[in-house]
């Protein structure tokens, strides 16, 4: 089985992405096929499976993201369509697409799930520096899921109001721009040093969650410098 739609993905224009207001951004219906796509919906991991990541304090005064979290590494209990699923997502083919939408390479990829449940939100943010974006895969089904419950995420622009180490709400953003998350669609986007974004709060029943996949495209040249100035910073604390 195919999961990922490669014909669409070599279809996509990464010129215009990059392009995008107020920052690169675009969110695309069926990147994956209809096949794998119900696939993935019916072998999603269980809450079991992940670590409850509530309450915790964020920086810069942020509201806390709760959530359940689960972090891919490989021989972890998946099912095969996740594993084939992922497989692909280390192919040459997506890499070819990160590399033609963000206009540039090295960057190494990491993969988790992420399941809010109700009263959840993700707080007005920006990535971290060492991100270069993120691809997230949305697992509401349309048959399960109301629209208004929420978990759409947000694209937010400050006009350049806020430093980037603050915490607005999301009322005080001149605009925002929702993207679909109900069914087979993803959003992906480039981190930018106000690529502000988040996810209000959702309203679903109790015992249910919004559940998405995230690619994080991390920045291979960053993270080289940060080991770097790691081993720099050892080697200066064993000569004192």
């Amino acid at each position: 089985m195919t999961y990922l739609d490669f014909d669409k993905l070599a279809a996509m224009d990464g010129k215009a992405f990059r392009n995008t207001d107020p920052y690169p951004w675009t969110n695309p219906a069926a990147l994956l096929t209809e096949a794998g796509y119900a696939a993935l919906l019916d072998s999603m991991p269980t809450t079991d499976q992940m670590t409850p990541q509530f309450g915790q304090a964020r920086s810069h005064g942020q509201k806390p993201h709760d959530r359940y979290s689960l972090e891919y590494r490989p021989g972890i209990d998946i099912s095969p369509a996740w594993q084939g699923f992922i497989d692909e997502l280390q192919s040459d083919e997506y890499h070819a697409f990160i590399k033609k939408m963000f206009g540039r390479g090295l960057f190494k990829l990491n993969f988790h799930w992420h399941y809010a449940p109700t009263g959840a939100s993700v707080s007005p943010h920006c990535d971290a520096q060492r991100k270069l974006g993120s691809h997230i895969f949305y697992f509401s089904s349309p048959e399960t899921w109301s629209p208004q419950w929420g978990g759409d995420t947000v694209i937010l622009d400050d006009h350049g109001a806020f430093d980037r180490k603050s915490a607005p709400a999301f009322e005080d953003f001149p605009d925002a721009y929702e993207g679909e998350s109900v069914g087979n669609y993803s959003l992906l986007f480039q981190r930018q040093a106000k690529s502000w974004h988040g996810v209000r709060e959702i309203t679903c029943p109790e015992g249910m969650h919004r559940k998405v996949f995230i690619v994080v495209i991390n920045d291979r040249v960053r993270a080289a410098v940060r080991r770097v100035k790691g081993r720099l910073k050892g080697e200066e604390l064993r000569d004192v």
